[in-house]
């Protein structure tokens, strides 16, 4: 475990004041303990009535611009003005998000021609293939391919996967994830933690800057951190995306994935070994390498406009309202799939019915308190994570309260459900002085900060924190811990395993009440703490030096 740097001295002397134990008594009536009315306010029962609701075969999937929309956001209104919140949008609790969906007619084929050898591939069990410009109609024709490594271009780790290469017109081929994960080595980027380099996102970003025509990443489940199943669910079905200006037009023609055999057949089909060239692409040097072979795909859609909805419910503060705190989970899954399925909805009970639900009982509690905390406190239930941080992403880009007024936000993606646990994961650890901040909350009940045991799957870039954090923004985003009060480390990591194998993103992710709900609140009491000592303070937490967003915070808040 890497150790944080100490905080400042100023806020450090705060922290440990605020992490002193109450002396005697219950926390929930100890006058030493000023959130403990917050505390007590929430409960098991409304978290576990929320979270079923949000899940129920009668929201359909929550998925953006459908009736389970209209049901999901009417519910979180109904239940902020509930616990007392005020419209945190002018006189609206709405921000509306405007989308695009794009909906594949048909089953496109992948046929690919080496030399002599023609291969075609099926949608989706072989391939998916889309397109972020807002068209009817895209292709590519017998476009030249070019293996391109990690499709990585990383001036500050030495990195150009496409140095030397003229890209335009092309298919790249890429691999998904960094060449640290690959070789474990810790010299090359950061080694089995995922950058941002490492995400399907950026790929599909830099082959557009590259001018490609098209971008293949091929899914290795083991860098991919999901298998297959996950990207032919996902990405499938209406693909939403910002309505942004020009059509979207900036965007790559074609963007697509393969299934790591399809890529071994292709490169076997040119007189290449896929092993070798991946093996070649992770070590530092690398030049991309043209394959002698071609791709060709059409895909057509139905195009849909709409709006949705980001959810922003206000407390606003009794000193310093203008300041805020902001509270941020995405309401919003995949609504109904195949309907010729026996369970077609995908509830998305976990992911994230729960941190939603999760915001409801931070609404209440931070209501409960006897008095108001100097800064406002904003709950945000945002839209079209699972499409890409959509929402997050145009709250970030079309801010309500000023980006230089929030202190922070704290992401709420999927909260413990396996009971009470001695830690509490801290993905992108090291990164704020956040950190601090959780720490001396957690202190209070002898737990302890463990950073992501997972960062190979890259899930700092992969929820709507990001969003906050690339506009400087300092951001919290724990997940549960790992080390279970009663069974310990080992189990609940196969917990975590089978989840992801068996409903991740899957219909199977439904409402269990066998779940132990108890360790949710426990992280829920976590997160409030850090929520009420910042409401209650003059402090302003960074991110730590070095950090590449702590530049654009230093110049939001000299603008001030």
């Amino acid at each position: 475990m890497t150790t944080a740097p100490a905080p400042r001295p100023a806020l450090l002397a705060t922290l440990l004041a605020f992490a002193a134990p109450a002396a005697c008594g219950d926390a929930s009536t100890d006058a030493r303990d000023p959130a403990a009315n917050g505390v007590a306010a929430m409960s098991v029962e409304n978290f576990a009535e929320a979270v079923r609701t949000l899940s129920s075969d009668e929201f359909e999937g929550r998925a953006p611009s459908t009736p389970g929309e209209e049901l999901t956001v009417a519910y979180l209104v109904d239940k902020f003005r509930a616990a007392g919140l005020e419209p945190g949008n002018g006189d609206s609790f709405f921000q509306n998000v405007p989308l695009v969906a794009l909906t594949e007619r048909g089953r496109p084929e992948l046929a690919i021609k080496a030399g002599d050898a023609r291969l075609g591939y099926a949608w989706p069990e072989d391939f998916v293939a889309w397109t972020r410009r807002v068209v009817e109609n895209e292709s590519i024709a017998d476009s030249e391919m070019v293996f391109v490594g990690y499709g990585a271009v990383a001036p500050e780790y030495g990195w150009n996967d496409y140095e030397g290469v003229d890209a335009a017109g092309k298919t790249v081929v890429m691999l998904v994830n960094d060449p640290g994960f690959a070789t474990q080595d810790t010299a090359l980027f950061r080694g089995n933690a995922m950058t941002y380099y490492g995400r399907w996102t950026y790929k599909f970003e830099e082959a557009a800057r590259q001018g490609a025509a098209g971008a293949i990443v091929v899914h290795e489940e083991a860098a991919a951190g999901y298998p297959w199943s996950v990207v032919s669910g996902g990405w499938t079905g209406p693909q939403f995306d910002q309505a942004g200006e020009g059509g979207n037009m900036h965007r790559i023609p074609v963007e697509a994935w393969v299934r790591t055999e399809v890529a071994r057949e292709i490169f076997a089909a040119a007189g290449h070994d896929y092993d070798a060239l991946a093996g070649a692409a992770a070590r530092p040097g690398f030049r991309a390498v043209p394959l002698g072979t071609s791709a060709s795909v059409a895909v057509s859609f139905d195009i849909g406009r709409s709006e949705s909805k980001n959810v922003l419910a206000l407390l606003p503060g009794s000193e310093r309202p203008e300041e805020l705190i902001v509270y941020t989970a995405h309401w919003d899954h995949f609504g109904v799939g195949d309907e010729t399925l026996e369970d077609p909805i995908f509830n998305g009970a976990f992911d994230n019915a729960t941190g939603t639900a999760g915001l409801i009982e931070l609404a209440r509690a931070f209501r409960a308190l006897p008095e108001r905390p100097a800064r406002s406190v904003l709950f945000l239930a945002v839209t079209a994570e699972e499409q890409g941080l959509l929402g997050s992403a145009y709250y970030a880009a079309n801010p309500v309260y000023p980006t230089a007024n929030t202190v922070a936000t704290i992401n709420i993606d999927g909260l413990n459900v396996d009971g009470p646990m001695n830690d509490i994961t801290v993905v992108g650890m090291g990164a704020s002085e956040l950190d601090d901040v959780l720490a001396a909350a957690a202190g209070r009940t002898g737990r302890t900060l463990r950073p992501d045991p997972e960062p190979e799957k890259g899930f700092y870039y992969r929820s709507d924190h990001f969003s906050f954090a690339q506009a400087g923004v300092p951001s919290l985003y724990t997940d549960s811990g790992i080390d279970h009060v009663e069974h310990g480390t080992e189990w609940t990591l196969e917990r975590r395993a089978d989840y992801t194998r068996n409903r991740y993103h899957k219909p199977g992710d439904e409402f269990d009440p066998a779940w132990d709900l108890t360790g949710a609140l426990d992280d829920l009491e976590l997160l409030f703490r850090v929520g009420y000592r910042l409401a209650t303070s003059e402090d302003w937490p960074n991110w730590r030096e070095g950090n590449e967003f702590r530049a654009i915070r230093d110049a939001d808040l000299a603008g001030r």
